[in-house]
């Protein structure tokens, strides 16, 4: 371990449960192990899942410090070989990465057969209870070995480079998962972030994209991010050859049979909540020839594609606007409810 002492100290919100504001705290020394890194953080955005934590419908350890979509600067190095980000080149002191939502082992059954989002010894920041910097919402973020990073240009805004390490690497898990696009039809439920952006992706490959979301301003964003057409939810799509469901809405993953279209694809990857009973009958499955992919966050080839596609996406399509105000790390209870009214698709939060 390599001690590094912070002059000033780290400054970090400990969120304490549900209902309760969040308290500052400060970290004065950080012991950095081998393949670990210290990165000062240029801005952090508010998850969903940040948003279901602090209302309670999601099971969070208190206190913790939450967030996890980061973007910010490595300022100092464990000791040992040097970390490597998703390219395969060492991480360097002064280097600019959107930090992955996990870290892994590398070497249990299930990173061994290249699911190191499950591995058994998982680590999630803006997860793990206590008051160490493993969260996003603090000046500093201790990133440890076995976490996918992503060297990101200078040049792209934080906001994409934020989301890159979360909701623009799970899109890319998702377009990976409907397998051969060109020239078919699909489906996407859900026009928050990660809809957006999977919309986008799909237009790219080809693909006719019928978007569904309960508000209009999100229909109109689709409307930006290349869908050919756009529902409210309520309404019933064209069958489609890929279906995605990235609302969470019980209604949408129960239609899916029926949405989809005879030998297709349903990819649900926004229902992570426990009680949505899918009530499909098997027969559905059996005699649409119908396949079904779960996508849960996303491998480091996903984040290499996730920074990649950024880097070219930002001069196409009006991403860098996704970001709406960005508050300072004192006034996170601000931001957090600024986030819960969905005014903007992402809110920041910088130190």
């Amino acid at each position: 371990m390599s001690g590094v002492r912070l002059d000033p100290p780290a400054v970090a919100m400990l969120w304490q449960g549900v209902g309760r504001a969040h308290r500052e705290f400060t970290v004065a020394e950080v012991a950095l192990g081998p393949g670990e890194v210290l990165v000062e953080v240029e801005l952090a955005t508010v998850c969903g899942s940040d948003l279901h934590t602090v209302s309670g419908r999601r099971p969070g350890p208190a206190p913790m410090v939450l967030g996890h979509e980061t973007v910010g600067r490595v300022v100092h190095l464990g000791p040992g070989p040097a970390a490597r980000d998703v390219g395969g080149r060492p991480i360097t002191a002064g280097d600019r990465v959107s930090v992955g939502i996990y870290a892994s082992c590398g070497d249990c059954p299930l990173c061994l057969r290249g699911l190191p989002q499950k591995c058994e010894r998982l680590f999630k920041y803006g997860h793990a209870a206590g008051t160490a910097l493993h969260g996003g919402y603090a000046s500093h973020l201790h990133v440890r070995a076995g976490t996918p990073l992503a060297v990101v240009p200078e040049d792209l805004p934080a906001g994409v480079a934020a989301a890159i390490g979360c909701a623009t690497a799970t899109s890319v898990a998702v377009v990976a998962s409907g397998g051969d696009l060109s020239g078919r039809s699909a489906t996407v439920c859900g026009a928050g972030l990660l809809g957006l952006l999977t919309t986008a992706m799909l237009t790219e490959a080809g693909m006719a994209v019928t978007v569904l979301d309960p508000d209009p301003s999100r229909r109109a964003l689709a409307l930006t991010m290349g869908a050919t057409a756009v529902l409210d939810a309520i309404a019933e799509p064209p069958v489609a050859e890929l279906y995605v469901e990235l609302s969470g809405a019980a209604a949408a993953a129960r239609a899916a049979p029926r949405r989809t279209a005879y030998g297709g694809v349903i990819v649900l990857a926004g229902t992570v909540s426990p009680g949505v009973d899918l009530a499909w009958d098997a027969q559905d499955i059996v005699r649409g020839l119908l396949t079904v992919r779960g996508v849960h966050n996303y491998t480091p080839a996903h984040l290499a594609e996730a920074a990649s596609w950024s880097a070219r996406a930002v001069s196409r399509w009006p991403i860098a606007a996704f970001l709406g105000p960005v508050h300072p790390l004192a006034d996170l209870d601000l931001a957090l409810a600024s986030a819960a009214r969905a005014t903007s698709i992402r809110i920041g939060v910088s130190a």
